[in-house]
């Protein structure tokens, strides 16, 4: 399903990873210990800023902070909203 909603300016729409259910050695994680996840991938971009073009584009996946951005829920799912600033860099 296509998102249809459009960040302004140098804002960001992102994806969240989903959280870890278990740890590297098989243990289960319980809901009330799991971590928030740090990464993510862009379903959409802003136009940016007239002297700040944005540099990230829809697909790339992202680190970011672990209090960045406002989480809100279309359509369903659960999406972040940050500017392009809070992002640390792209893999």
């Amino acid at each position: 399903m296509a998102i249809t909603f459009k960040p302004l300016a140098d804002r960001v729409l992102i994806e969240p990873a989903p959280a870890e259910m278990k740890t590297a050695s098989g243990i289960i994680i319980p809901d009330s210990a799991k971590e928030k996840p740090l990464q993510g991938k862009i379903v959409a971009v802003g136009n940016g800023k007239v002297d700040e073009p944005m540099t990230v584009k829809v697909g790339d996946a992202v680190l970011y902070g672990q209090y960045s951005g406002t989480e809100i829920k279309l359509d369903g799912s659960d999406y972040l909203i940050m500017r392009e600033a809070d992002i640390y860099g792209v893999f």
